[in-house]
């Protein structure tokens, strides 16, 4: 139980700064309500444990080649600029208050998945979390990965679920104006992360390959 609640609060860890994902989280809820931006939320943690899993079964050579690394920079940098751009041209669209119709979940999923694919992530699954893997087999534990990796999603649920409860409260007292202008400073922001993996993977590129 100690090992479990250690890691629950290394996943609250991961998931307090402000990222691709709580930014496109906090729109969806500010937008839609509570469910869509909890559904971002999801989104984003599919990735995670598809990361984990890959993990777990060897893959971080793979995602640690410099050709690989490469490619997620880019990748992570057109998915941001999509997303900013989305969010930026519909600030104005699909904004539903109580009572109206609201779009499908599946788009708020699928926005969740498109953020969480960024090489910061993959970086972090590679390198904290691939040393976490390490030590628990040294331990010759072999249920300490799956105690580690539902403690770690369980400390990010645990997040997000407090933050989509702040935001719809916040909700409550927004206009459309507001929450358009919110639409719009989310998409700005999204954008300005695809210009800094776009600069990343000039770097790399320069490093790697020129």
């Amino acid at each position: 139980m100690n090992l479990f609640l250690t890691y629950v609060v290394l996943g609250l860890s991961i998931a307090l700064p402000v990222g691709t994902v709580t930014i496109e989280m906090t729109k969806q809820g500010l937008k839609n309500g509570f469910l869509y931006g909890w559904v971002v939320g999801l989104g984003g943690m599919t990735i995670d444990l598809l990361l984990i899993l890959s993990l777990y079964l060897g893959l971080a050579s793979v995602l640690s080649l410099p050709i690989v690394q490469v490619a997620m920079w880019l990748l992570g940098a057109l998915f941001l600029f999509y997303v900013g751009y989305d969010s930026i041209k519909h600030a104005d669209h699909d904004i539903t208050l109580t009572g109206e119709k609201k779009k499908s979940l599946i788009s708020s999923y699928k926005n969740g998945l498109l953020v969480a694919v960024s090489p910061s992530n993959l970086v972090f699954w590679i390198s904290v979390f691939g040393t976490v893997l390490s030590s628990s087999f040294d331990r010759s534990n072999p249920y300490a990965f799956v105690i580690i990796g539902l403690g770690i999603l369980s400390g990010i649920l645990i997040h997000d679920l407090g933050l989509m409860t702040i935001v719809a409260t916040t909700r409550k007292v927004m206009n459309r104006t507001a929450i358009k202008w919110v639409s719009i400073g989310a998409g700005v922001t999204l954008i300005g992360f695809g210009i800094h993996f776009l600069y990343r993977f000039l770097l790399s590129l320069q490093e790697h390959f020129l």
